[in-house]
């Protein structure tokens, strides 16, 4: 139908656009990549995984990863990701699911590939698709539209193995309203905490703070620094030197002329009763006639989005019909040559295609847009300058690199190129300040030895870089006087908590013998709280959000009212005593079930599709070259 994919658009497939086409070019954003002298890192049932597709697999994984972490991510936190497992495992994933759509025969057409790629939002401006903003957004990515496609027609191939694996999953009330009972039921407790920060006076000897260090070494483990000095070429710098002539801006203008042409959109309503190509002649002319009945109500006044809603099988019909604006390519020829010979406000007659019968209302039509080279001068200005500034500073860089080549010094390279040599103090992992894509910095200078210069570094935005290391301070372990402080603190943290949750065993198992534990608590000092009621996964009254807490809870009956252990939460270590659980009421789940069918149902589907493809997994000949296990 005709805005299926436009609906897809919105969903996996935006998803999967962000994952392929986010920048490419900082590949040395975060960490090092590890680089193999190997042309592929492996083999799944013959079919190779190249390392071009697993560099960019790598860094589309490092960029998503940014976006959750921000400046948080570190090697450290890359390792423990373990990021390169996760590529290779997603490249096999890929690789067996499109073996996969060839042995069940599956295919896409052109034209679903093209209507998919023209509904994708990244690629419009004002809900329609812009051939310009494609291109720049591509060509920013490092991607040609044919490599694009082919990553476009897979991701889709790939979601039509999903559907035909998961399309029979199905969740039954039953399963629905035994889950709601699980989420909904609520307990109630009572509780003491013990504390540590209530545990003072804890002095330690200096023998049992070297015994803590000796065990602890290995955290106290400083990071390496470096410190550097550094050549630094950006585009704006060279500003002064593009002299741009009228007849090279009219060279690009004439060469470029797509870049300044908007085409003819039409922006439409429709409504749609389907009709398939097993379908009799009969069927077909009834389904004419229900859509001939429903072009009368909307001449007749009616609101054509309200008729969409209640009558139309399109999954448009949520959005009153609106297919929003479209150039005339972008639908059926029957469709769009209909659309594009209304004027706006018309409602036309049935018009049939391969999908059904449809009736549209043209809301608007957009007429095509030509700038002309006196409109467009100040943009082809802007872009030219913006191409060639760059390309100055990166000539610039590059000459630099040139001259240190056979040099030790990039000083002397500096002064024999009249450029400025700058210099950081030391810095770790994080890379200096005021530096543009500081982690990429800092990667470098930390992969060179000390004395070496680097390659030319891509910044981004136009900045191009040289460095050279000038020293370097490995990791180690301190002396134990620099970090006695930390010590300290640390042991008393330590021996805190030790107390505490020895006290509430104790407390613990006095309960466990029959105490009461009013009287307990009141032994220690304490008094009891209670909760009232909560759910699994809400905030517990009076205490918090305390996942193990809630689990231990619900554990707990009438027969069971005490734990095996105190619960350790943020506050100290709790020791719990069941008081009352109740059920949800039963109309609840009759306003929620639909919800809850529906999250459910995507779970399941996912469990299967996964359950699947390790069938798959199991079944091939994956191999994995050395280098990259």
């Amino acid at each position: 139908m005709l805005s299926i994919m436009r609906k897809k658009a919105g969903s996996w497939i935006i998803k999967l656009l962000l994952g392929a086409i986010v920048l490419v070019f900082v590949f040395w954003g975060v960490g090092s990549f590890r680089e193999k002298s190997l042309t592929r890192v492996a083999l799944v049932n013959g079919a190779i995984i190249t390392v071009p597709e697993y560099k960019m697999s790598y860094n589309n994984l490092i960029e998503s990863l940014r976006e959750s972490f921000g400046k948080n991510l570190d090697s450290d936190t890359l390792k423990m990701l373990n990021v390169e497992k996760q590529t290779m495992d997603r490249l096999i994933d890929q690789k067996l699911l499109l073996q996969e759509a060839e042995k069940l025969n599956f295919r896409l057409t052109d034209t679903e590939l093209v209507q998919a790629i023209q509904n994708i939002r990244a690629f419009q401006t004002d809900g329609r698709f812009d051939r310009r903003l494609y291109t720049y957004v591509l060509e920013r990515a490092r991607l040609t539209p044919e490599t694009f496609e082919v990553i476009q027609r897979d991701a889709m191939l790939i979601e039509k193995v999903k559907y035909f694996i998961t399309e029979n999953a199905k969740v039954s009330d039953q399963e629905a309203g035994e889950w709601f009972n699980w989420m909904n039921a609520q307990v109630d407790i009572e509780y003491v905490v013990f504390e540590p920060g209530k545990y003072k006076d804890l002095n330690p000897t200096p023998e049992e703070l070297k015994a803590y260090f000796d065990a602890h070494k290995e955290s106290y483990k400083t990071e390496p620094k470096v410190k550097a000095k550094y050549l630094l070429f950006e585009s704006d710098s060279y500003r002064n030197q593009i002299q741009l002539t009228p007849q090279e801006i009219k060279t690009y203008y004439e060469t470029n002329r797509k870049e300044f042409q908007t085409p003819k959109t039409v922006q439409a309503s429709h409504i749609l009763l389907k009709t398939g190509p097993g379908d009799s002649p009969e069927k077909v002319e009834q389904t004419k006639s229900r859509i001939l009945e429903i072009l009368k109500m909307a001449r007749a006044g009616q609101d054509f989005a309200t008729l969409a809603k209640k009558y139309s099988e399109d999954p448009s019909k949520d959005n009153g019909g609106n297919l929003g604006a479209f150039e005339k390519d972008q639908m059926v020829a029957p469709f769009s040559d209909q659309a594009f010979s209304m004027k706006a406000g018309e409602i036309s007659e049935p018009v049939k295609t391969q999908f059904g019968w449809h009736i549209i209302k043209v809301e608007k039509v957009n007429a095509e847009i030509n700038l002309s080279l006196e409109e467009a001068t100040e943009k082809i200005r802007q872009t030219l300058t913006g191409q060639r500034t760059q390309d100055l500073a990166r000539d610039a860089a590059e000459d630099a690199y040139d001259a240190s080549f056979q040099g030790n010094d990039l000083s002397k390279t500096a002064q024999s190129l009249k450029l400025s040599l700058l210099s950081t103090d030391y810095f770790t992992r994080k890379g200096p300040d005021n530096i543009k894509n500081q982690a990429k910095f800092a990667a470098a200078a930390l992969n060179l030895a000390a004395g070496d210069i680097s390659q030319v570094l891509d910044l981004g935005g136009g900045a191009y870089s040289i460095l050279q290391v000038i020293e370097k301070i490995p990791a180690s372990i301190p002396e134990m006087k620099d970090v006695e402080k930390k010590i300290r603190t640390e042991w008393i943290q330590e021996k805190q908590d030790e107390s505490a949750r020895k006290d509430a065993q104790a407390f613990l198992a006095a309960l466990q013998k029959g105490e009461a534990l009013s009287a307990a608590a009141q032994q220690q000092g304490m008094s009891p709280k209670t909760t009232g009621f909560f759910k699994r996964g809400g905030s517990i009254p009076n205490i918090g959000y305390e996942g193990e807490i809630a689990a231990v809870a619900f554990k707990l009956s009438n027969k069971k009212q005490l734990p095996e252990a105190p619960v350790k939460g943020n506050a100290g270590y709790y020791v719990i005593r069941f008081r009352d659980r109740k059920a949800p009421e039963p109309g609840e789940f009759e306003a929620e079930k639909k919800e809850i069918k529906q999250r459910l149902l995507e779970q399941k589907k996912a469990t299967i599709f996964s359950r699947w493809l390790n069938q798959v997994k199991l079944r091939s000949d994956i191999v994995i070259e050395d280098a990259y296990k």
